[in-house]
């Protein structure tokens, strides 16, 4: 079994994350020995849009607004990242595992669904969108940018935020499905406890064992 390197962080401004994820990323190509990453933290309020992402999915100026929001390389259209939800950014070296995006996709969803079964709840894939879904609310969202097949970006899963923030956007570009977390069925829930449920259930499914870098 491979080793992943485990940083377990708090709250991170977006940018500081997203430039710490790009230097993981560059000295994976550079040393492809390295072995993988997984970063888990919460962000400030902020928004993100996908490469490709269009202005029409948000309902604000985003010329005109208090709340940050950048464009970044990874696939989607646009999300909202706040205290309450905890944002996975694995580093992965696709070498290792397989040389398959779609894959990749699947195995991140599987994680998320296998965290929610802890919980009694059954996380549900909607086919031809990526995320995973409760009763139909969207409670974790994924996207990601793969170099040379090192993985960056990753995922969100909403545990209990304020979910006001996603009022000002269409989350993902899907205007009929709302969004959800997990507070909504288990009042109370925290993110230190679904943060180790994350880690054991990441070391299941990509076969690899956690080891703390912090």
């Amino acid at each position: 079994m491979s080793y992943c390197s485990l940083y377990n962080q708090g709250s991170m401004s977006y940018l500081e994350a997203l430039a710490w994820q790009r230097s993981l990323l560059q000295s994976r190509i550079d040393n492809p020995d390295l072995e993988d990453v997984l970063i888990l933290l919460e962000h400030p309020p902020v928004y993100t849009l996908g490469q490709g992402a269009t202005l029409e999915f948000l309902k604000f100026d985003p010329e005109n607004t208090q709340v940050e929001i950048h464009r970044v390389e990874r696939g989607g259209e646009v999300t909202y990242h706040c205290p309450g939800q905890i944002v996975g950014y694995p580093i992965l070296n696709l070498h290792r595992h397989q040389q398959d995006l779609h894959w990749y996709l699947r195995q991140l969803e599987s994680v998320l669904i296998k965290v929610l079964r802890v919980y009694g709840l059954s996380g549900d894939r909607i086919p031809g969108l990526t995320g995973v879904w409760v009763e139909g609310r969207k409670v974790a969202a994924i996207g990601i940018k793969v170099k040379r097949w090192i993985t960056m970006h990753g995922f969100a899963l909403n545990v209990c935020p304020d979910l006001s923030g996603f009022e000002q956007i269409v989350p993902c570009g899907i205007p009929d499905k709302s969004v959800g977390s997990l507070s909504q069925w288990i009042p109370g829930i925290t993110t230190l406890e679904v943060r180790q449920e994350i880690i054991r259930a990441f070391s299941e499914v990509f076969g690899l064992e956690m080891r703390d870098a912090t």
